[in-house]
């Protein structure tokens, strides 16, 4: 009978750092794993693994843990004690919840993969792991993203593709660094405003949802790959609409009179709306208008514009044209409007 990788590694003493029991149908760890304090590499691959033993929690030197293909229903709570850990890797287990207690102690942690669990939910602690800069959780049953996820300011690369997802929070925009955005097969009908602010974006993959438009400035985005074949895009094609007259609403028309005199500089409502914090509320997610520039809040006119999609950018087959939403305040401007912005059918 052959003998043990972990006994050999014993032998060599407690300065081993590298182990791999990869594929040996183990349901259980054999003793003495707790002994060898200099391991900084653990790869238990390919196993029959529940959880961990308590002497794991010793190896507070190990940088990188492999746990994949085993049958963990959460994230082993010794992981939390190994201060050192870099890099973790939890794809193809039956993963259904994350305790928030296991985001006490990684700090360190650079790479999360959790491809191909159960997961449906987030817990919001998991901006804890601030120095995260890939995460991967493709396969799993996700239908929301907590907006505390968006604090994870150092995030360069985060896969969700084959989710459930039906929308992203507007906070996504504090996602400074990030670079890879894959977002397909989820259930996304609206990509925030916020994601126009991702001025280090370069790859997006939205493949494969409901989305029908874009949100404004996103052709402002420095992108060299946009994926986005089957969803259901909007096409460039006029036909004649029955206009409505402009019904707004009080406060609709008191937000529009605050906002033009605020763009006027007027220091005497400025001062009162900062003394309100209701009226700041009100007017914390208004507009401006596509073609005169005035601002609005709750009324407005949904058009589209096609914007040509940048010769350097790597794309979907056959893509040249990309709806983005523009947004105007009224159907004197909508009459105005250039030429080239189209409003939007409902069929």
């Amino acid at each position: 009978m052959p003998e043990w990788p972990l006994l050999r590694a014993l032998r060599g003493g407690p300065g081993t750092r590298s182990l791999s029991l990869d594929a040996r149908r183990l349901r259980h760890l054999p003793r003495g794993l707790g002994y060898m304090k200099g391991l900084e590499s653990l790869s238990l691959r390919g196993n029959r693994l529940r959880r961990l033993p308590p002497d794991v929690q010793a190896l507070t030197r190990l940088t990188v843990l492999n746990l994949g293909n085993n049958i963990f229903e959460e994230v082993p709570e010794q992981v939390k004690y190994l201060k050192s850990l870099k890099k973790l890797y939890l794809f193809g287990n039956k993963v259904t919840r994350i305790s928030p207690e296991t985001f006490d102690g990684l700090q360190n942690l650079v790479l999360l993969n959790l491809n191909n669990n159960q997961l449906s939910f987030l817990p919001p602690e998991i901006h804890r792991l601030e120095n995260l800069e890939c995460v991967s959780l493709d396969n799993n049953q996700l239908q929301c993203i907590p907006k505390e996820f968006c604090c994870l300011r150092k995030l360069r690369e985060l896969y969700l593709s084959h989710n459930s997802i039906t929308a992203l929070p507007q906070e996504i925009g504090n996602l400074i660094k990030l670079k890879v955005l894959i977002l397909s097969r989820n259930q996304i009908e609206e990509l925030p405003h916020g994601l126009c602010k991702l001025k280090s974006l370069r790859v997006l993959d939205v493949a494969g949802n409901n989305i029908q438009v874009f949100p404004a400035a996103m052709d402002k985005l420095e992108l060299k790959e946009l994926y986005c074949e089957d969803n259901p895009l909007l096409e460039k094609r006029p036909i004649y609409a029955i206009q409505e007259k402009d019904i707004l609403t009080l406060k609709e028309i008191t937000a529009r009179f605050i906002l033009a005199h605020m763009k006027d500089k007027d220091l005497f409502l400025d001062r009162a709306i900062k003394q309100n914090s209701e009226v700041q509320k009100m007017l914390a997610g208004y507009r401006d208008c596509a073609h005169c520039g005035c601002g609005f809040l709750n009324m407005w006119l949904e058009c589209v514009q096609f914007v040509a999609v940048k010769q350097e950018t790597k794309t979907s087959r056959n893509l040249r044209l990309l709806p983005i939403r523009a947004l105007l305040c009224s159907y004197k401007c909508f009459n105005h409007r250039d030429r080239e912005l189209f409003g939007i059918a409902v069929p």
